[in-house]
């Protein structure tokens, strides 16, 4: 249980997934904001493995690895941020009033947002030491397998990962319900699109 809760703050961290449970449900709703996070988890369960495979500290401790793993994740961010940034420049010619500020702009297909969901959380470099540095500092040497260890400290952190992200999630469909209308809309997507640029921009300069 102490896991848990180190792993939940851990997982409360606001980053570029937490982002985009916020923003997927502000276009989507709650419900299709959470189909969107198991793309994360799904991600996360991949580097669980690795880590039980005892592929984890190889990769941690590979600087080519977690730089190529890095710069992935930068252009993927950049490509994230500058698309949404596009999209609401394009939109700004759209008509306001009460029909406009009922729904947001966008409702991309359900598989876009696992894809987005996954692709953002496998290229993040943090999430391989997450996986390869933090969670085996909880293993127990004499109380059992190692193995079977990492596969359920692996599993509580999923569990405290989905948690986190339906609280983000649950402020994005709050802020859904006030029926925004495109204006704001677009003001909060160049918001979302500006905050990736930067994750991006701190991504890159990490591997500089």
């Amino acid at each position: 249980m102490g896991f848990l809760a180190v792993a939940l703050l851990v997982a409360l961290t606001p980053g570029a997934n937490n982002l985009l449970a916020l923003r997927h449900a502000m276009v989507r709703g709650f419900g299709a904001s959470m189909v969107g996070v198991c793309g994360r988890l799904v991600a996360f369960a991949v580097l669980v493995v690795a880590v039980v495979a005892g592929l984890g500290p190889l990769l941690s401790a590979s600087e080519w690895a977690l730089t190529a793993i890095r710069w992935a994740g930068v252009v993927y961010l950049a490509y994230l941020g500058s698309t949404i940034l596009w999209a609401s420049f394009r939109r700004r010619g759209e008509p306001e009033g009460t029909a406009a500020e009922a729904s947001a702009p966008e409702r991309p297909p359900l598989a876009a947002l696992v894809r987005k969901e996954f692709l953002v959380a496998i290229t993040n470099p943090k999430a391989v030491l997450v996986f390869t540095a933090f969670v085996p500092q909880f293993v127990v040497h004499g109380h059992g397998s190692v193995t079977g260890q990492l596969a359920v400290l692996g599993a509580f952190y999923l569990v405290a990962e989905a948690a986190a992200a339906g609280v983000f999630a649950a402020a994005g469909s709050v802020i859904r319900a006030v029926r925004l209308s495109y204006r704001a809309h677009r003001r909060m997507d160049r918001a979302t699109g500006g905050v990736l640029l930067g994750m991006a921009g701190l991504l890159a300069a990490e591997s500089a």
